[in-house]
């Protein structure tokens, strides 16, 4: 526990201290982000829209994606990617889509998709990619595994490159602007899937939040849950221009608290993300999310996954004021 505190103040440290420069225009490096290493793998199989009756074979499909990329990265000697794409290739998985190229990219979807008339995207913040997809695919199991048993799917998209924490990408909008369309083509999908009338919810986490406000104007979704958001680069909810519900959490031991809630345009780009989404001029649903840090809001037993699960099912929120934490 301490090291975790000790890591996030040095992580908020970083923010204050990054972005202050950043708005001050002390600014000499590319606001592209560090290169990541880039890890051989085939180009992934290209499949007509997926409908209900399509869903099997394209999760077959992209299974087969995983293996080959395995394969590949194993005859390049990354045997930690060559494990990765391998369990992603297991018969059991329900790949949605899979690019095993360079830092990666995977929709895995947890329960019967086809038949779910309610349907959880989670999206996720910075440093996530196929080395890391584990914790990420940890907290879905955990959302589908906390929600009522039935018809309700929880789909882990890991849809776009996320930035590290530790870069001047994660200070910008710019990798949000970039994976909007992706998260967008992904709702589209899930609706042709399950047809007319599926509730989506948009459970977005940390960068992850600002990808959301993206994605979100006029999107057929019902909830849009912003988790450890350091903001969206929108000064209030009512400016997302969507008719989605729009809720904001933040765990009592989150660094992202201390990120300042600046925004500027500086050669060409969005720095900083403007307006707490906790505050009462944002406009969100507040929502108890108990003591946590920034990576707990899926743990196991939390009060914040019991209250996404709620949102989820439609279930009455308690406000952040009145829920014990």
């Amino acid at each position: 526990m301490a090291r975790r505190r000790t890591t996030g103040r040095h992580r908020a440290r970083w923010w204050r201290g990054g972005l202050m420069a950043l708005l001050t225009g002390a600014v000499v490096l590319p606001l592209s982000g560090a290169a990541r290493p880039v890890t051989p793998a085939p180009a992934p199989a290209v499949l007509p829209p997926v409908t209900a009756a399509t869903l099997d074979a394209a999760y077959a499909a992209h299974r087969a994606d995983a293996a080959a990329a395995s394969r590949t990265a194993a005859a390049h000697g990354d045997r930690h990617r060559a494990v990765a794409d391998r369990a992603l290739a297991a018969p059991d998985r329900q790949l949605l889509a899979f690019d095993g190229r360079g830092a990666g990219l995977v929709t895995e979807v947890f329960g019967d998709l086809a038949h779910a008339d309610r349907i959880a995207v989670l999206v996720p913040g910075s440093d996530t990619g196929l080395d890391t997809y584990g914790r990420f695919r940890a907290a879905a199991l955990a959302l589908y595994h906390r929600l009522t048993p039935g018809r309700t799917a929880v789909v882990a998209w890991l849809g776009y490159e996320t930035p590290g924490t530790v870069s001047t990408a994660v200070a910008t909008t710019g990798r949000a602007e970039e994976a909007a369309p992706a998260l967008r083509a992904l709702v589209r999908t899930l609706h042709r899937v399950t047809g007319p009338g599926t509730d989506v919810s948009l459970l977005c986490h940390s960068y992850g939040t600002v990808v959301c406000a993206r994605a979100a104007h006029g999107l057929d979704v019902t909830d849009i849950a912003l988790l450890g958001s350091p903001g969206t680069g929108t000064d209030a909810a009512a400016r997302l221009g969507t008719d989605a519900r729009v809720w904001a959490a933040r765990g009592g031991g989150d660094w992202v608290a201390h990120v300042p809630h600046l925004s500027a345009e500086l050669f060409g780009t969005t720095v900083g993300f403007g307006t707490d989404p906790l505050s009462p001029s944002f406009g969100a649903r507040v929502f108890a999310a108990g003591d946590g840090g920034h990576s707990d809001y899926f743990a196991p037993g939390s009060l914040s996954l019991t209250n996404l699960a709620r949102i989820v099912q439609d279930e009455t929120v308690p406000d952040s004021t009145t829920e014990a934490q």
